[in-house]
């Protein structure tokens, strides 16, 4: 079964995006709709070439598009807009968000890194 919103509200003061599916309704933050990109910046070309997207935790929205009758095209304020989100994929985001935003909390910290943008003039590799 197809999966459309009934209706979509950015609210840019609280950098959230509200999805209506039917009755049901979701808020998804933008730092998780950018984490969770279906871009392959972020999800790679292949299984598990996955790129962990850290310090989002302040990015927001700057503009949606849709991408015909199937999906959204969000545009984040730092740089990023190459992700299609489809209808399908933007209801699962809802549906599991509790287990995506945990999976990606385990996943930063597994890797020694921050929801906090990288504020460090110069940083030591």
């Amino acid at each position: 079964m197809r999966r459309t919103p009934t209706k979509i509200q950015l609210h840019k003061k609280s950098k959230t995006l509200e999805l209506h599916f039917g009755a049901q309704v979701y808020q998804l933050s933008a730092e998780y709709l950018r984490v969770h990109s279906p871009s392959a910046e972020v999800k790679g070309h292949g299984p598990d070439q996955a790129v962990l997207q850290t310090g989002k935790k302040e990015v927001a929205i700057n503009a949606i598009e849709q991408a015909g009758n199937y999906a959204l095209k969000l545009v984040f304020d730092d740089g990023h807009d190459s992700g299609i989100y489809t209808w399908d994929y933007l209801y699962q985001l809802c549906v599991n968000y509790e287990n995506n935003w945990q999976s990606y909390l385990e996943a930063l910290q597994q890797a020694g890194e921050s929801r906090e943008k990288d504020t460090s003039v110069v940083k030591f590799v």
